[in-house]
């Protein structure tokens, strides 16, 4: 027989309608929601979802929302979310644009309309648009910050600037950007750590990418070749494995003849062959901590407590190179087209 809402009561110490409040976000103290939502969960009592919004006005579900469900990486961000989010017993609904920033909007809007808060991972609109729409209910992001929505990022300027001296050491003095997204929130931080070049005695090419896949870093390999480049650093881990594959093909040694280093350590960087050197990003860390901050914000709304989470947070997570086998010592002369 399935718990009941007295039986949570009568475990916690509590009134059946403390618990009912506690569940449903209503005026409770921290301490008691913690107590009441830990006791559900021993007990296995599930509340009716449907009744309660009925009553309350609250979903209880969360909204996430990514730009593309086929990139591992952020496969990774929405583990760590759904990991946070059980402890507190919400449900996420997860929806991705397929990279088509116009869908952005729509799709933002119906997950307004059927959750309670939204994550938004690296969204593209720009700030005012998501100011606009941040205003119209709990919102946090990821991997994007505007002033006056909370946010949670890796350090992908201090990432970039890592894998530069990494290269600089091994002798590389010509290295190759393949980029991201034009305009991206992402592509400008780690175009900000592309300044460090300068320092370090090194040049830098930016080569485009037509997108953050595996296909457009194929093509983008063979553009590489024409700059005279030694090294290469790529937006992401799929551009750099579509690069690894192309260069393979062509007979270009890795690293031998070109170094090559990825962004964000999505599994397959370490299965690839050789391993890929990349930026290590926390991309589980990032989805639970953006979960656990949108609870907090949703808990302060339903106590309607006069403490709010101040506008500009923005919480910033350390990115690391990790070395493996794509890097290595300069050539005497760069690989040629």
């Amino acid at each position: 027989m399935s718990a009941t809402i007295n039986d949570v009561a009568r475990v916690a110490g509590v009134s059946p309608s403390t618990v009912s409040r506690a569940l449903s976000g209503g005026p409770v103290n921290a301490a008691t929601r913690d107590l009441v939502r830990r006791t559900a969960e021993t007990l296995g009592y599930q509340p009716n979802r449907a009744a309660r919004e009925l009553i309350t006005g609250r979903t209880g579900a969360l909204g996430l929302l990514v730009p593309d469900l086929g990139n591992p990486y952020f496969t990774e961000v929405i583990k760590g979310a759904s990991s946070r989010s059980r402890t507190s017993s919400y449900p996420i609904f997860v929806s991705d644009t397929d990279e088509h920033v116009a869908r952005e909007h729509e799709t933002i809007a119906s997950l307004r309309h059927n959750t309670d808060g939204l994550i938004l991972c690296s969204p593209r609109g720009t700030d005012e648009e998501l100011l606009a729409l941040a205003q119209t209910g709990p919102t946090v992001m990821v991997s994007r910050h505007v002033p006056g929505v909370p946010s949670v990022m890796g350090d992908a300027a201090a990432g970039i600037e890592q894998a530069l001296q990494h290269l600089g050491a091994l002798g590389h003095r010509k290295v190759a950007y393949i980029n991201g997204p034009a305009g991206s929130y992402s592509e400008g931080r780690r175009s900000a750590g592309l300044a460090a070049a300068q320092a370090l005695g090194i040049e830098v090419v930016e080569v485009p990418a037509a997108a953050p896949t595996f296909d457009a870093g194929v093509l983008a390999a063979d553009l590489v070749l024409t700059t005279g480049a030694t090294a290469i650093i790529a937006f992401n881990d799929l551009i750099a494995i579509g690069v690894l594959n192309r260069l393979t093909s062509r007979g270009i040694r890795v690293p031998e003849d070109m170094s090559l280093v990825g962004h964000d350590d999505i599994p397959m960087a370490s299965m690839c062959t050789p391993n890929l050197t990349t930026i290590a990003v926390q991309k589980e860390r990032l989805g639970f901590t953006a979960t656990d901050l949108l609870l907090r914000l949703l808990d302060q709304r339903a106590a309607r407590s006069s403490a709010t989470e101040p506008d500009d947070t923005c919480l910033q997570l350390p990115s690391m190179l990790v070395v493996r086998g794509s890097t290595g010592v300069a050539p005497s002369t760069p690989p040629r087209s």
